[in-house]
């Protein structure tokens, strides 16, 4: 299976969301960092990797091979794995 920028681009757009976290529902990290972002006000677009066989190739792309979660997509295209509130904080200042 191939992920084509189409498809990526339309897992990444965003309506009011501020990025793409993707996730499982599993995930210790992803669960703490969502109720980070919710707790500041940051929508997110969530997807789970398990249930999207295309979003986990996504993951798998930018992660080196590894569906490592939270991996999370900005609207630059840009992506962090695992990162902190700080961080994420950081890079949508940067991005507004």
């Amino acid at each position: 299976m191939t992920v084509d920028l189409k498809d990526v681009s339309e897992m990444t757009s965003t309506g009011t969301e501020l990025f793409t976290m993707y996730s499982t529902p599993w995930c210790g990290y992803c669960r703490r960092l969502k109720s980070q972002l919710s707790r500041e006000g940051i929508a997110i677009r969530e997807v789970n990797i398990e249930e999207n066989p295309e979003a986990a190739e996504y993951v798998m792309k930018v992660n080196g091979g590894n569906q490592t979660v939270p991996t999370v997509v900005f609207s630059d295209e840009t992506a962090m794995t695992n990162p902190s509130l700080a961080q994420v904080k950081k890079k949508l200042a940067e991005l507004s």
